[in-house]
């Protein structure tokens, strides 16, 4: 398996220089950056370009992750929004390709955060997200992208809340690039036994997120991440773990992730920094014996 973390971890706000975060996670001991959808959106193909080869130069993979807003919605009654956000997909996943990306990841069928003021009606947006899906699915598999399905707690999604219901959903689609996509946070939530829903999704799993019950590193909260190992090494899961961590409150992200206090516990960037060093370590050693020690 691979290791990597979410930029946001440092950050306060979306979109900001994501690219300096290469060097460091190497340095750290991560072997994959996930950067999100505002890198390749605000930034030339020429750039893009350049990002990935500096990725490569220091061996980093790079994965998008990526939250659409409402007028990006693949489940949307109106046309023109569906119409939209295929555009937009488009856009993303030609760019990924420029950049070696081939892990796209999140909410991608419907939009994040959702709004529910406004009235749900999940099995028309499920039907409609079913027709979107699979015709950007298409195009994820011509740019050599797996397109992966984040399962959602109820709070910040309905559409697709547990792996069960994925898995039906990407049954429904049909398309070999569209997968699953698990996190430990939403699951814990969601799922009567995390364990069970990893073996439930198997070969279909395309990506996992990995943080704690209280959002904080893996090895700062209570999940049993030997199991939680043992669990991918038994679905012969060999991609990527990215972990997306959210401890500081303020600004876009503290907002959008619901970060009303800091839990960071007042830890400087160098403190940020020791941690996730420390994390990754430990997580190699709670899923496959190597690269460090349990905490």
């Amino acid at each position: 398996m691979k290791y990597g973390i979410y930029f946001a971890y440092w950050e306060k706000y979306w979109d900001v220089d994501q690219v300096k975060y290469i060097k460091k996670v190497k340095d750290l001991g991560f072997d994959i950056l996930e950067v999100s959808g505002a890198l390749l959106k605000n930034n030339t193909r020429e750039r893009l370009r350049e990002i990935g080869e500096m990725a490569k130069a220091e061996g980093v993979i790079l994965t998008c992750g990526y939250g659409p807003n409402a007028k990006e919605d693949l489940g949307s009654a109106d046309p023109e929004v569906r119409k939209n956000a295929v555009a937009v997909y488009t856009d993303l996943l030609e760019k990924m390709r420029i950049m070696n990306i081939h892990t796209f990841g999140g909410g991608i069928y419907s939009y994040w955060p959702v709004d529910y003021s406004k009235p749900i009606d999940k099995e028309g947006d499920w039907a409609r997200s079913v027709d979107g899906v699979r015709t950007v699915g298409k195009i994820a598999g011509e740019c050599g992208v797996d397109y992966c399905l984040e399962v959602l707690n109820r709070f910040e999604g309905y559409l697709i809340n547990t792996c069960e219901e994925c898995m039906k959903f990407v049954d429904e689609v049909g398309e070999p690039a569209v997968k699953v996509m698990l996190d430990t946070f939403h699951m814990n939530i969601e799922e009567d036994d995390m364990i069970k829903a990893i073996r439930l999704a198997g070969d279909k799993l395309g990506h996992f997120h990995v943080g704690e019950n209280n959002r904080k590193l893996p090895g700062k909260g209570r999940f049993p991440w030997r199991e939680i190992g043992r669990a991918l090494q038994d679905i012969g899961y060999q991609k990527n773990v990215v972990m997306e961590p959210f401890v500081q409150m303020g600004g876009e992200v503290g907002s959008d992730i619901k970060v009303w206090r800091d839990i960071s516990g007042g830890a400087t960037g160098e403190q940020l920094d020791r941690d996730a060093k420390d994390s990754v370590a430990f997580l190699r050693y709670a899923f496959e014996g190597t690269g460090g020690r349990l905490w």
